[in-house]
């Protein structure tokens, strides 16, 4: 049961996020930033705005937040949840085919972002929910990519 904030709209509590990833002659890679203020790495990913779906939110925080836009999945990776302004919030994860980045972008001066292997951004993660995220995204790999 999702508990809330009185001080807050219900609406912030359901948050969407993408993994976003491109080939590489590498292979697989994924593209991490950084939280504003302690330089964490992790998935762009904000609240669903009214009148959004959740897999437009997730392109819309990877445009503000990240600076890239793409392809969003059409099923959800998964979701987990985390507690924020008093509350628990539940986030969709989608995975999102990169397909344009810019050169700057709304948040850039708050974020770093980095593209990373799978096997880095298994080490850069510090939290245990986005390791999970990215494990069931490995799983789906096969069906993304074709």
């Amino acid at each position: 049961m999702r508990k809330s904030n009185d001080s807050v709209p219900s609406w912030f509590f359901e948050q969407s996020s993408v993994i976003p990833w491109r080939r590489h002659h590498r292979g697989v890679e994924i593209l991490l930033i950084t939280t504003p203020k302690t330089r964490r790495w992790i998935f762009p990913k904000g609240v669903i705005d009214p009148g959004l779906t959740a897999r437009t939110a997730a392109r819309k925080e990877a445009t503000e937040e990240a600076g890239i836009d793409g392809i969003v999945s059409e099923t959800r990776i998964g979701e987990y949840t985390y507690e924020k302004w008093k509350g628990t919030c539940r986030v969709q994860v989608f995975a999102m085919k990169v397909t344009e980045i810019h050169d700057s972008w709304e948040e850039d001066h708050l974020r770093h972002r980095k593209w990373v292997s799978l096997k880095e951004a298994h080490g850069l993660l510090d939290r245990r929910k986005l390791r999970h995220m990215l494990r069931r995204f490995e799983e789906r790999l096969d069906e993304l990519i074709s």
